[in-house]
């Protein structure tokens, strides 16, 4: 027979460990079970970038103790995964999905089909980079001005190319080059690729004369000396390994297109899990270690989340919808 004494402490030890596990439970409540990054392209470009983004910083700022994968699903430069989500998955609470500020130029368009940007929850917005043209490291082309005057003398015999189609925002900034070079974009060579990754291939093996896309894409490729950047369009030079390459504003050409990188969920998720995700991404990026892992990537600070994303994505797609307007993009 156990003495009072034992017996009582056995009763506030199994109180106690209930209580944490309890408390514990409750801590969690939301958490994923097996959390997924989805990238809605190929792997090697943009999304893939901000997938990973997510996966090491979220590990490293112990805001996940399990670990995040990364799945891809090209199609359409996002539509086949906004779709995915929205008619087939709409409250997997496991999963988060990359976008940009392509996907809501995309969206702002129609390109993701009966689907707008009310259709899903927006949950964070981690970094931004910015956009910029480059070329082959044995290109002729040296900088911008080279780019512009090849344009005006045939505009048919530089070809383009980008992760993505004719409107996308890879093509919109280039055309942006064309028209303030006063050539028009409809006469440009444009080869439209599944994903940064194809885009950068495409231009070391020169299948293309020109590489569009964000300058975080290129972070590696420049470091390794094979892609030339004309020009990046950024208001002001960025700083660290950058800081040598110029604006196009700066070469006489004010073109300017921030790159912002996030992940949105399913429109029927919990609000739960909604809530653990958003308050964990808010911790992440409050982290000293999430702003070297995003400094890294060469990505720029630009932290936002839950309703203030939703409202900041609807704006820009508005804002989107005139600029498409303008370049004929849209009726």
């Amino acid at each position: 027979m156990k003495h009072p004494r034992y017996a009582a402490l056995s009763v506030a030890v199994l109180a106690a460990l209930s209580l944490s596990a309890c408390n514990k439970e409750k801590a969690e409540a939301g958490a994923p079970s097996k959390p997924e990054c989805i990238a809605p392209a190929k792997p090697g470009g943009g999304f893939d970038l901000t997938c990973k983004l997510a996966q090491s910083g979220l590990k490293d700022t112990n805001q996940l103790d399990k670990p995040m994968r990364v799945t891809y699903m090209p199609g359409g430069v996002g539509a086949v995964a906004y779709n995915k989500i929205v008619a087939n998955d709409p409250a997997n609470n496991d999963a988060i999905v990359a976008f940009s500020t392509g996907s809501l130029l995309n969206l702002a368009q129609g390109k993701f089909g009966q689907y707008t940007e009310k259709d899903v929850r927006w949950l964070a917005a981690v970094g931004t980079d910015y956009g910029m043209v480059a070329v082959n490291a044995d290109s002729p082309l040296k900088n911008l001005q080279d780019l512009v005057d090849a344009l005006k003398k045939d505009p048919k015999a530089v070809s383009f190319g980008a992760g993505g189609s004719v409107g996308g925002q890879d093509w919109l900034q280039t055309a942006m080059v064309a028209k303030a070079a006063g050539v028009s974009p409809k006469d440009m060579t444009y080869v439209a690729l599944e994903g940064g990754g194809e885009a950068v291939t495409a231009v070391l093996g020169n299948h293309i004369s020109v590489v569009s896309a964000g300058i975080a894409e290129m972070g590696p490729h420049i470091e390794a000396g094979k892609i030339r950047v004309l020009a990046v369009f950024s208001p002001e030079r960025l700083e660290g390994k950058l800081k040598d390459i110029p604006t196009a504003k700066e070469q006489g050409y004010d073109v300017q297109w921030p790159v912002v990188r996030g992940y949105y969920m399913g429109p029927k998720v919990s609000d739960e899990a909604f809530t653990w995700w958003k308050k964990h991404f808010d911790a992440m990026m409050k982290d000293p270690k999430f702003a070297e892992l995003r400094s890294q990537r060469d990505l720029l600070p630009f932290s936002m989340t839950g309703d203030e994303l939703k409202q900041y994505v609807e704006k820009s797609t508005e804002e989107m919808r005139a600029l498409s307007k303008e370049f004929e993009l849209t009726k």
